[in-house]
């Protein structure tokens, strides 16, 4: 089963999750206090670079035909795209920029360069998504409604596609995103009925999503290919290339964040009576970051810092490298893990689960208590809480008990064991 306690999986008391919130909570006040003019500068100069990215891209695409125009084309306009979406729309739609009071940098008026609607993202991932991270029927983004991420979604013969469900998913990430708010799962087993309000609402949101889809495609692969004239076929191939490089790139970066071992699901148990110090908690141990540079921080919009970003989703950006080093050092103090690794550890890690997941739980090693993906506080067998060590003075807690490898009791095992 996923966490159903978190502050027992955690290994913390109720004392220490409140303390643990109230200095996430001096993090938050201290940085709204200390944005200005900087951080208003950072991110009028993306939106600089994005469009000068896009509109080399599209004039290099006038020479399309020749094969080192085409590569070079499809570089700068995927650059742009993936920069648009990740770095800007993702971020200005967070409400990320909207203490500037900058009618064209604000939440409630950017729509970004994709299938899918602000409007109806807003809500799936804002709300929630960010609201209900990783818990088990409550977040959508735990697979997407198509594929099985963890030990507790029951396995189907549907699963033994996850792999193929999550390459077409990766190619074609923005139409995915784009469907997810229509719920399309509860259309298949009959729940909008005709006549129905539900029917209705469905076939308002069916028809604003069809209609982003429909102006998206006429200007990615009609009108702008139109434009260069006899390199029609070639910028045509080349948009499409360049929003594929996009989708897969923007795919990698969400479930390097959500899916690799140690970003925990949870389930309902906690969440009706849940604090904002426990809902800290869990953001905390339910993402995972990527590790790199500068460039990698940029190009992945600053996802590389999930679990901040997940701690603060309406921060901006440019300040996630500086709050990781305060949150490293509470997860030192509280000696809570923080998960990170490198792009193509953490991307190895993902489409592992992915691979093993297409296979029902008997034909798997660990349980579902245990699993690389996911554990509860079941794993440790009843043994929780913070311990001093007596030589050191120093918190010994979760990370602690991972680290020496601590599993759930024998008996425990081989009742649950599947």
């Amino acid at each position: 089963m996923a966490i159903s306690d978190v502050k027992e999986y955690a290994h913390l008391t109720e004392a220490d999750v409140e303390a643990l919130g109230a200095e996430f909570d001096a993090i938050r006040r201290e940085i709204e206090a200390s944005r200005g003019e900087r951080d208003a500068k950072y991110i009028r100069n993306v939106i600089r670079l994005q469009r000068v990215l896009e509109i080399s891209g599209r004039a290099v695409l006038f020479a399309s035909p020749v094969r080192a125009a085409w590569l070079a084309g499809v570089a700068l306009l995927g650059t742009s795209k993936i920069i648009e979406n990740m770095e800007i729309g993702h971020n200005v739609m967070h409400g990320q920029w909207d203490w500037m009071n900058d009618p064209e940098i604000h939440s409630s008026s950017w729509e970004w360069d994709n299938t899918g609607t602000a409007k109806h993202w807003k809500h799936t991932h804002n709300y929630l998504h960010h609201k209900y991270t990783n818990v088990l029927g409550m977040d959508d983004d735990i697979g997407y409604g198509l594929l099985r991420v963890t030990r507790d979604q029951r396995w189907r013969p549907f699963n033994l596609g996850n792999p193929v469900y999550n390459l077409l998913l990766q190619l074609f990430f923005e139409y995915g995103v784009a469907i997810q708010h229509l719920e399309l799962g509860k259309l298949a087993a009959g729940r909008y009925k005709p006549g129905t309000a539900e029917r209705a609402e469905f076939e308002r949101k069916r028809d604003e999503a069809l209609a982003k889809m429909r102006k998206q495609i006429l200007k990615d692969y009609v009108l702008y290919p139109a434009l260069t004239g006899p390199a029609f076929k070639h910028t045509l191939t080349a948009d499409l290339a360049a929003n594929m490089l996009r989708n897969v790139w923007s795919n990698m970066v969400i479930f390097c964040g959500h899916f690799p071992d140690g970003a925990e699901k949870f389930t309902k148990a906690d969440i009706d009576n849940e604090t904002r110090s426990q809902w800290y908690l869990r953001q905390m141990l339910g993402s995972a970051n990527i590790s790199g540079g500068p460039v990698t921080h940029f190009m992945t919009g600053n996802l590389s810092h999930q679990i901040e970003h997940h701690l603060f989703p309406d921060l901006p950006s440019n300040r996630y490298a500086d709050i990781a080093v305060r949150v490293r050092e509470l997860s030192d103090k509280y000696d809570l893990p923080y998960t990170t690794g490198s792009l193509p550890v953490q991307y190895f890690k993902a489409w592992r689960t992915i691979l093993k997941l297409a296979l029902p739980n008997k034909y798997l090693r660990d349980t579902t208590d245990d699993a690389p993906e996911t554990a509860s506080e079941r794993k440790f067998g009843g043994r929780t809480g913070t311990i001093i060590d007596p030589t050191t003075g120093k918190r010994r807690g979760l990370r602690t008990a991972l680290a020496q490898g601590r599993r759930r009791f024998t008996r425990l095992g081989a009742a649950t064991r599947r």
